[in-house]
């Protein structure tokens, strides 16, 4: 049997490292208003940076397009939505100009990127804490419990080719923490049945969201999207799976009654 410390080689690391993410995270979450905003905002232009970096741009042309798209999310948020949203696109589309390649990759991911943040602002400031608490704690399981899974039961790869770590013992345990959760907050809510499957629906798209980021680092042949954060990598390989949460959130607050009121 292999020994704890062989299974999880970076735990006390990653540990440490997510024990500050999560006191930071949830301090500013608890906060909203500004606090959160200034938040997503400093997360935004360091994704942005990283996405411009491995995609091969200088650290000049990378910090100054990390630092447009934090300027356009607070623009986007405390300006009416109809002169938001061109600004958000607009950060994005200043990469045809600024990159020498790879720009369709970097104008398609940088654009998601912004509106998952959009959305998760507009999240926490219409439907509340109760709501963001949720789906951090949704996206937060998926990745904790899927990891444990993952390294003690092993077992057939999801796929190995883009995320040779990942695999089906631990995105399907991913899946069971998220339906867990919806459970509890069903019955502190009354938001009715169909929360569970929203939570597990969510945890999918946050494990969507992280192969989409491990497809982009095969691309551009990294290992991490940065050095930022000791035993996680860069801050895309911690938030990669919040953003695809938040897009799909997006949706459904979109076509369905969801969430309820704020609590």
């Amino acid at each position: 049997m292999a020994r704890p410390a062989s299974i999880f080689p970076d735990l006390v690391e990653r540990l440490g490292t997510g024990t500050v993410i999560a006191v930071v995270g949830l301090t500013a979450v608890y906060l909203g208003g500004f606090w959160f905003l200034g938040l997503v905002m400093l997360i935004v232009g360091t994704l942005i940076w990283e996405l411009a970096r491995m995609l091969g741009a200088p650290v000049r042309v990378a910090s100054q397009l990390g630092l447009a798209a934090a300027a356009a999310l607070g623009a986007a948020r405390i300006l009416p939505v109809g002169f938001g949203l061109p600004l958000l696109l607009l950060a994005a589309m200043a990469g045809i100009a600024l990159l020498e390649r790879n720009r369709t990759l970097f104008l398609s991911t940088g654009s998601l990127i912004l509106m998952s943040a959009f959305g998760l602002l507009v999240h926490r400031g219409e439907f509340g804490l109760t709501w963001m608490l949720w789906l951090v704690l949704v996206v937060a399981l998926t990745d904790i419990v899927g990891y444990f899974a993952g390294r003690l039961i092993g077992g057939p790869k999801f796929w190995p080719r883009v995320s040779p770590k990942k695999t089906w013992a631990g995105t399907t345990a991913g899946w069971v923490a998220a339906g867990i959760v919806g459970a509890i907050f069903m019955v502190a809510t009354d938001a009715g049945a169909e929360l569970i499957g929203i939570s597990v629906a969510i945890s999918m798209a946050s494990q969507m969201g992280d192969i989409a980021e491990s497809a982009i680092k095969r691309r551009a042949g990294v290992k991490d999207s940065s050095n930022l954060l000791p035993g996680h990598g860069g801050v895309m390989d911690r938030f990669d799976g919040m953003l695809g949460a938040a897009l799909l959130l997006l949706l459904v607050e979109a076509v369905a009654d969801f969430p309820p009121a704020p609590i």
